[in-house]
């Protein structure tokens, strides 16, 4: 996905959903963050999306603009309408989204994209490889901080255990790409 396919579904959504704001999150979040993110990190063709102040109508965008919709075929990415609920996310997360509105490209609408840490800390909840590759693509890149990342996990409203695994993982990771023996 590129930056504007996600105002394009910034614009698309809104219409749907009779709504100026919206939630983004999940992986395409992250253009929110970095517009030029790298190729890898922008590979989801899918945007995960819920109307700020309409949630009702998370299902008429999926339906509308969803994976087989008109909309998908049309262009190539889909808007996937689902209740910000789904995503498990850091304590604080809606006071650093990061907006994405402009006159002509949004209609002035907003989308509220998760900020990259937050993002990076609820991929690893979900703990899928693609998930890990793309958390270790961010750290690769220098994108986030290992220790603003290992900061976030903190306030996840997760068990110790799961906690304590991310951790870990984060701190193996961090020690891996700067070649440092554990």
């Amino acid at each position: 996905m590129r930056y504007d396919q996600l105002e394009h579904a910034i614009r698309a959504a809104c219409d749907v959903a009779d709504d100026t704001e919206l939630l983004i999150f999940g992986s395409q979040s992250i253009l929110g963050s970095f517009p030029e993110a790298p190729e890898s990190l922008r590979a989801s063709i899918e945007v995960d999306i819920q109307p700020l102040n309409r949630p009702e109508m998370a299902d008429y965008i999926d339906g509308a603009l969803g994976q087989e919709s008109q909309f998908h075929q049309t262009h190539g990415f889909y808007v996937h309408g689902i209740s910000i609920e789904a995503a498990t996310l850091p304590e604080g997360w809606g006071d650093r989204t990061i907006a994405v509105s402009h006159i002509k490209r949004t209609r002035g609408h907003t989308g509220y994209c998760l900020e990259a840490h937050d993002l990076a800390a609820s991929k690893l909840v979900a703990y899928r490889e693609k998930d890990r590759v793309f958390v270790t693509v961010l750290l690769s890149e220098g994108l986030i901080d290992g220790h603003t990342l290992l900061n976030r996990i903190g306030y996840l409203p997760v068990s110790d255990g799961v906690r304590n695994r991310l951790i870990r993982w984060v701190k193996i990771t961090i020690a891996d790409l700067s070649g440092d023996d554990q």
